[in-house]
């Protein structure tokens, strides 16, 4: 697999600049589509899929319930004055509801995600590169790239929509409480209005689009670790440039996917 070099130093021009956005392009592309080339052929390496599901995601459930509480919490402590102003208390349940799970949910989290998994991945897959461990593999007759990039794209790719349910969960319950502290409401009202606002057509494009997202986190974390040159300085910038680069194609992507999700589904919009 021949992917192109990126340009490193203390003195790169313009040019060196673009030729790096090229080549990262490329290589992404080219690493993508040796995903799909081996990810589905013999052995799958279940067991280490599964091990990757959780050290990737079932550990990260600590961060991502807090971050999911606190997002339920900040957004009806800053809705709720303004509802109150118009006198919509009411629709506030709702409204903290339908935020969470077309948008904030999801995209929050797989920042989150981002941030704690694709720079574990780049450092991690970085420093078996550059201790010639990925070389060894390959002398001694075993596929690096089915056994370490694939396993961990299939994990990152699963994990990410059933910690955003979870996520979305905890968020609503924080809204909730946010809510009890200022103005008397009942959770079974509470409860009511959350299921009567949120359809099929809110919930289903929120959490499919994170597949792309955990996706696009394996993908970026393990082209950056396993293309790493440099020692450990190498490490390092495979690790930062992971976070950088999913969290940039994270943004980009649900701005693409939310249009297409207004296109199949009318009434979001």
């Amino acid at each position: 697999m021949n992917l192109p070099r990126i340009r490193y130093g203390r003195r790169l021009n313009y040019s060196d600049y673009l030729y790096n956005f090229f080549a990262t392009l490329t290589g992404l592309t080219i690493f993508n589509w040796e995903f799909f080339k081996q990810a589905f052929v013999p052995p799958f390496e279940i067991r280490e899929i599964k091990k990757h599901m959780d050290e990737l995601g079932v550990k990260t459930f600590g961060i991502v319930s807090v971050t999911g509480f606190i997002i339920g919490l900040v957004l009806a402590m800053q809705s709720q004055p303004v509802m109150q102003r118009f006198g919509a208390s009411d629709f506030l349940p709702g409204m903290v509801s339908l935020s969470v799970v077309r948008e904030l949910g999801p995209v929050i989290t797989a920042l989150i995600f981002a941030g704690r998994v694709s720079s574990g991945i780049g450092a991690e897959l970085g420093s078996m590169r550059v201790t010639e461990q990925i070389d060894a593999m390959e002398v001694s007759a075993i596929n690096p790239f089915k056994y370490l990039v694939c396993t961990r794209i299939i994990a990152t790719t699963m994990i990410l929509p059933i910690l955003t349910v979870y996520v979305i969960f905890i968020a609503i319950i924080g809204g909730y409480l946010a809510i009890i502290i200022t103005e008397p409401m009942s959770f079974e009202y509470y409860k009511s209005s959350v299921i009567q606002s949120i359809e099929f057509g809110d919930f289903i494009p929120g959490v499919a689009k994170t597949f792309v997202f955990g996706y696009i986190v394996g993908l970026v974390g393990s082209y950056k670790g396993f293309t790493t040159e440099g020692g450990t300085e190498g490490v390092g910038r495979a690790s930062t440039t992971s976070v950088v680069l999913s969290s940039l194609l994270i943004l980009i992507f649900d701005m693409i996917l939310v249009k297409i999700s207004l296109w199949l589904w009318p009434t979001l919009g």
